[in-house]
């Protein structure tokens, strides 16, 4: 029977209305770019500083879309996953990220002990992986790394700091020569506390400065007292310790428990960097311990950065301290903002304008052109990525830590000694609960 002309019209107008949704989905994803973001949201990482990162990350990713999104046009969908603290959780979500919601982009990672087996499974597929706070150098070494890239330090510059500032004032705040100065390395047992410790030794050595101990744990340990009694008993006068929440929550309270007295503490980042957290547990106890990190970028002076960064900086604080209630900006949350800044603003417009896509291909090449000097980012440091055939490929060769003290409820600047907002307090005074 032949086809109506009615009927024509009817299968044609249908076909068109299917042909016009198809072209509204294929532009509404055309002006997407779904980026998947693998904190630890739950677990002992999340209040490490974990959830602090994650928050600063997202902080970016709103300020960019209020803009119309990247280059004005590209809104980014984050796709988030939480890693829960575990290693084996954080590779399968990386996993799924990449094969069932078709992710070429994934940000994020706290963890070494996650970031080393997951940099090699996600290079293994060819996309991207964007390091924003996972420290270990184990991560870049000798790998020759294509599609894993990290604009934050690495730990080897830990050591780089400790050592630096332990040999810059021994003589002149402790009337010690350097080379007497009994120091002692405790660390969680995982990439990130191996690493610092090592590049603790490495470097303190080079310095002249005795390592009279050197001694790892398991993060999750349930009691440290056998590691404060040697500690009592190496007589140490500077303690130098990676660890994450949990663990060093134990370990001061049992060193506080059994009278452990050093001349300072240098934590490395980590829990470290979770003042508010710290102080919520042991108050003024923890006043003058050093840290060692990415500053916080809201510690800076401003002036002596590129235009426009020191407003970036307040506007991140105040979003975070409206998000989470603060007090204190950790410097976590500047890690997971500055390095996806980073990201959106200085690589993925140059991989559209550039090389034509937001495929891993076109963003590989636009990270390795990045080229942002000293002063031109949040956080003081310049960005260029270490290129392939080097022994640290996708690692940012201008990245730099501080030396940081808590200066009652809030923390100042000490090292570099041309940066600092206050000379250090070294010893820890009289009065202290763990000094001497």
């Amino acid at each position: 029977m032949p086809t109506s002309r009615r009927q024509l019209l009817k299968s044609s107008a249908a076909a068109a209305a299917a042909l016009s949704l198809d072209w509204t989905r294929a532009q509404a994803q055309a002006e997407n770019l779904r980026i998947g973001l693998i904190y630890d949201l739950t677990g002992p990482f999340a209040a490490g500083g974990s959830v602090a990162s994650s928050v600063g990350a997202q902080i970016a990713i709103d300020l960019v879309n209020e803009k119309g999104g990247i280059g004005g046009k590209t809104k980014i969908v984050p796709v988030a996953a939480d890693s829960q603290s575990k290693a084996d959780v954080a590779i399968n979500e990386a996993e799924r990220l990449i094969s069932q919601e078709k992710i070429d982009i994934i940000n994020g990672v706290y963890s070494s002990a996650h970031a080393v087996p997951m940099a090699a499974k996600v290079e293994q597929q060819k996309k991207i992986l964007w390091i924003t706070t996972a420290v270990s150098t184990a991560v870049f070494k000798d790998k020759n790394l294509q599609y894993v890239f990290r604009a934050q330090i690495h730990s080897d510059q830990y050591g780089q700091a400790f050592a630096g500032f332990v040999a810059e004032h021994a003589q002149g705040k402790l009337g010690m020569d350097p080379k007497d100065v009994k120091v002692a390395l405790i660390h969680e047992d995982g990439p990130y506390g191996v690493g610092v410790a090592a590049a603790d030794e490495a470097y303190a050595k080079q310095a002249g400065i005795q390592v009279v101990m050197r001694e790892g744990y398991s993060a999750s340990a349930p009691d440290l007292s056998v590691l404060v009694t040697k500690l009592k008993r190496a007589k140490v006068d500077v303690i130098s310790h990676a660890g994450y929440n949990p663990d060093i929550t134990l370990f001061l309270r049992q060193a506080r428990e059994s009278g452990l007295r050093f001349k300072m503490l240098f934590g490395a980042g980590a829990g470290y960097s979770q003042l508010d957290k710290l102080r919520a547990t042991f108050g003024p106890d923890i006043d003058n311990f050093c840290n060692i990190d990415p500053v916080p970028a809201q510690l800076l002076d401003a002036s002596k950065l590129a235009p426009g960064i020191g407003d970036l900086t307040k506007t991140m604080v105040s979003r975070y301290q409206a998000k989470t209630s603060a007090t204190d900006v950790p410097p976590h949350c500047s890690m997971g903002f500055n390095q996806t800044w980073i990201l959106l603003n200085n690589v993925l417009p140059v991989a559209k304008e550039k090389y034509g896509s937001f495929e891993p291909e076109a963003i590989r090449k636009a990270a390795l052109d990045v080229d942002i000097p000293a002063g031109g980012t949040i956080q003081g440091y310049g960005v260029k990525f270490f290129p392939p055939g080097t022994p640290m490929s996708g690692q940012n060769e201008r990245s730099t830590p501080v030396v940081m003290q808590n200066a009652g409820e809030h923390i100042s600047v000490v090292w570099p000694t041309n940066i600092r907002t206050r000379d250090p307090v070294f010893p820890l005074p009289k009065g202290s609960t763990y000094g001497t």
